[in-house]
């Protein structure tokens, strides 16, 4: 068993040591550094360390793979006085050596969008459990509770609702904590978005929309209970188009770099003696009609695009997409690229309660990398690497995290790696033939199946039956083709020398 301490030490001084380290973060699995010179780490060396699995760069951060034990060794980096815990300080210096390059900018905005969203996923999985618990326990499945029951409507209405519908709140802080603004400002401007009145005026403008279209009159009674809705209002004279903001991620993530800017703008040019009440107020007074004129307006239009991209792919030929993303997931992820896809898929599940082709491809294709390592040992007889394949898939299975079974298997014996896609690319074909859809945010363990159940049981069932189809191709191509008869004479001798 590594050392944490040693772990976190030898890790920090091959990647410069803590003058280097401009910021720390860590997710699941990984420790993610935002360092100032890039060239310093060397990620084959890095690998070698006892107690990490893997190292690289994606997203703009250099990512060294720990697996389940990160938080003991993120403590341990931590102790030795490396910055770390969200935002990235950035002076003017810092600015300046920014090069504005292509990749540049397009890693800084995934690494924006990767650190909003991990920030949300404390809320997003609590929310989405109340629900699943609310389906098993409900009158679709189980029969236990009633639909109008107390205990049916706090799980699935109130708490759920507490999770999702007030997004772009949550969103603006997590947002603002990652740029290094202020995080009450970021959800006032959330607030701002979600307002009872912009919610009224849209359901009642919904309402005579729906009116118009079947027909019906607008008679002084329809008015009067339509609220008589506004179709836009106006911000110091701007028009400002009145729309549902409620459980959107677009909106506010655009609107909070500019906040960011804005209050940048202000903390320089105010004084000190003002800037406690002024800093904040002008901020907002100027991103209040920036926000809900512009920015939020157009990360509603650009929503609704992804919206028809989405359902394009879970439409006509949705199998193909399904099937090829589910068998390239895990490369997806090593490059970052992923995160784009997240994005999408949230704001698909946000804006229609269900997504039919990333987050369910995402997911087949951990069951199909949790299968390349049961193929691995069921194929290989050396007793510790049999040992070191079954826990990677156990890792996985019960503990949701795919790292392990990634690097230590796929990497370490490369053909594996073409179980996992084929494992991927059958249970996505599937999915996709059958039109499976995700419905809420779930485990990334085997619990991740109850995202299929809101659909019924044939959707639960053929989730399951996709999930458990990526798992066995999976490990069956593995244990056929995934060793060279090299890699399995050196097993060979070396189990008969361990016997």
């Amino acid at each position: 068993m590594a050392d944490n301490a040693k772990t976190a030490a030898d890790v920090l001084a091959a990647v410069g040591g803590k003058e280097n380290v401009t910021n720390l973060i860590h997710c699941i699995t990984r420790l993610r550094f935002s360092l100032k010179a890039e060239s310093i780490p060397d990620a084959d060396a890095i690998k070698k360390i006892p107690g990490v699995i893997g190292a690289q760069w994606s997203g703009g951060q250099f990512q060294v793979i720990i697996g389940q034990n990160v938080t003991k060794v993120y403590d341990e980096v931590m102790k030795l006085g490396v910055t770390g815990g969200g935002s990235i300080d950035i002076d003017e210096g810092d600015a300046a050596k920014f090069e504005w390059t292509p990749q540049n900018v397009g890693n800084a905005i995934l690494n924006y969008l990767s650190k909003t969203m991990v920030g949300l996923i404390p809320v997003i999985m609590a929310a989405a459990m109340f629900k699943t618990i609310a389906v098993i326990l409900g009158p679709d499945m189980l029969g236990v509770v009633d639909a109008n029951s107390n205990f049916y409507l706090l799980f699935n209405e109130w708490l759920y609702d507490a999770g999702f519908f007030f997004m772009p709140i949550y969103l603006g802080y997590t947002a603002a904590k990652v740029l290094g603004c202020s995080e009450v400002l970021g959800m006032m401007m959330g607030g701002i978005l979600v307002t009872p009145y912009m919610l009224s005026q849209f359901n009642a403008l919904s309402a005579v929309t729906a009116m118009l279209s079947s027909g019906e009159a607008l008679n002084a009674e329809a008015l009067m209970a339509a609220a008589t809705p506004v179709a836009s209002t106006t911000v110091f004279g701007i028009p400002a188009p009145v729309s549902n903001y409620f459980q959107t991620v677009l909106p506010i993530v655009l609107c909070v770099p500019v906040l960011k800017l804005v209050e940048d703008l202000f903390k320089k040019v105010i004084p000190d003696m003002l800037s406690t009440t002024f800093v904040p107020f002008l901020t907002m007074l100027v991103m209040v009609p920036a926000g809900l004129c512009a920015l939020a307006p157009l990360g509603g239009w650009l929503g609704g695009i992804i919206g028809n991209v989405m359902f394009g792919f879970a439409g006509v030929g949705g199998f193909v997409a399904c099937a090829i993303i589910a068998a390239l997931w895990e490369f997806l992820v090593m490059t970052g690229m992923h995160q784009v896809l997240i994005v999408l898929a949230i704001s698909q599940l946000f804006a229609t309660g269900s997504d039919g082709c990333v987050m369910v491809a995402g997911g087949l294709a951990q069951w199909a990398t949790w299968g390349m390592a049961l193929g691995a040992f069921l194929r290989l007889r050396e007793k510790d690497e049999k040992a070191a394949q079954l826990g990677y898939f156990l890792s996985g299975a019960v503990g949701g995290v795919t790292e392990p079974a990634l690097y230590g298997c796929g990497f370490k014996y490369t053909r594996t790696l073409a179980g996992m896609i084929a494992g991927g690319f059958a249970g996505g074909a599937v999915a996709g033939l059958l039109g499976l859809k995700v419905y809420v945010l779930g485990s990334a363990s085997v619990l991740g199946v109850v995202g299929f159940m809101q659909g019924g049981s044939f959707n639960l069932a053929a989730g399951v039956g996709a999930s458990v189809l990526a798992l066995v191709v999976a490990a069956v191509v593995t244990y056929l083709f995934g060793f060279t008869p090299e890699q399995l004479e050196e097993d060979r001798k070396a189990a008969e020398a361990t016997a």
